[in-house]
């Protein structure tokens, strides 16, 4: 297969887990079974949010208001899933 495809796969699939662990320290703070005040706990998130941020706001100024229900990662989950499994495939074989 195409290298270039390859590592476009790879970074998709850094991405897809990187959104996973986003999501689920997300879960673990809301639930408290995190605590922000801790120094490590803290650095990760801020840094999970620094890799993640720019690529959820512009996301959410497309999305309608929704209260306190934020779609931005779900969205974003669906565009590397589609961009991964469907998309990346077909461009593997149309340069066959």
């Amino acid at each position: 297969m195409n290298p270039i495809i390859e590592i476009l796969r790879l970074l998709l699939d850094v991405a897809f887990l990187i959104m996973i662990v986003h999501i689920i320290f997300s879960w673990l703070i809301s639930f408290q079974v995190l605590n922000l005040r801790q120094p490590i706990v803290a650095q990760i998130w801020s840094g999970l949010n620094a890799l993640l941020e720019p690529v959820y706001r512009p996301i959410r100024q497309r999305l309608p208001q929704t209260g306190g229900l934020d779609f931005a990662p779900l969205v974003a989950f669906l565009g590397i899933i589609i961009a991964r499994d469907i998309l990346l495939p077909w461009l593997a074989q149309a340069m066959i």
